[in-house]
């Protein structure tokens, strides 16, 4: 189905969306980041899909940053009241499923702050990533300053920030920016078979892990424990996992519900 600038399709439990603006090289627009949470919020209400996957339009590009055209002429004061269009970073971040970002291409700024706020990234071999905001003379504006120091480590995230420099697919991978790289021509069937595989999973797991794992990045130790265990009380007590305990002792493969 078409929303515009993002497409979206899905097949079985995996919802596929893409970002549909080849010629701008997927930069994000104003109506591209509305359409962008508009889909994930239709997404996360559907109980069919249980997983998701986000990719770009044609083979240069994943999301090429932010479309810089729309800064010129902009005062201060009206980009600050642009930022709730830039919640399209806090809704992948908080989205309940587990999200894929399938990174085709250039995957800068903007782009690179989107994968970033997805779970898992899979990189084309021919993909570039940087956020190179500093060119501008401005700094990230959509989490890059926060999430890249957690995934790379501040001495990288530094170098990337100060430089700008783009970097390929293997240093990414070297540097944990992403988490697997793939030819070019496998990174849909790579990226789809690993959402099938999760989507067999439990939703109310799934959920609730995402949950705890983002706490491991938001929370001192003691109190990520305590959210663990608070968290997995909820799944012991969930029917998926009387039905994933029967499955085992059955030895049959679980049908999770989602309940």
């Amino acid at each position: 189905m078409a929303e515009g600038t993002v497409l979206k399709q899905v097949a079985g439990r995996v919802a596929t969306l893409t970002i549909n603006r080849p010629e701008k090289r997927n930069a994000l627009d104003a109506a591209t980041r509305s359409a962008i949470t508009a889909a994930l919020d239709q997404l996360e209400r559907d109980p069919a899909v249980r997983a998701v996957i986000v990719t770009g339009a044609g083979d240069k590009a994943f999301i090429a940053g932010a479309d810089i055209a729309e800064f010129e002429g902009r005062a201060p004061v009206d980009q600050f009241r642009a930022m709730s269009e830039w919640s399209v970073y806090q809704a992948a971040d908080r989205f309940p499923k587990p999200i894929i970002a399938a990174i085709n291409g250039f995957c800068l700024g903007g782009g690179c702050e989107f994968a970033m706020a997805c779970d898992i990234r899979i990189a084309a071999d021919t993909a570039k990533l940087g956020q190179p905001e500093i060119n501008l003379g401005i700094i990230p504006g959509g989490g890059g300053t926060q999430r890249l120091p957690r995934l790379v480590g501040l001495g990288n995230a530094f170098k990337l920030l100060y430089t700008g420099d783009l970097i390929d697919a293997a240093e990414a991978l070297r540097i944990g920016l992403v988490d697997e790289v793939v030819p070019a021509a496998e990174l849909m069937p790579r990226a789809r078979a690993l959402a099938e595989k999760i989507a067999t999973k439990s939703p109310v797991a799934l959920s609730l892990m995402k949950e705890a794992v983002r706490a491991s990045v938001r929370a001192p130790l003691d109190e990520g424990l305590r959210q663990e265990i608070t968290l997995f009380g909820l799944a012991f007590s969930s029917e998926d996992k009387r039905e994933g305990v029967a499955a085992f002792l059955g030895k049959r493969t679980p049908e999770f519900t989602g309940r």
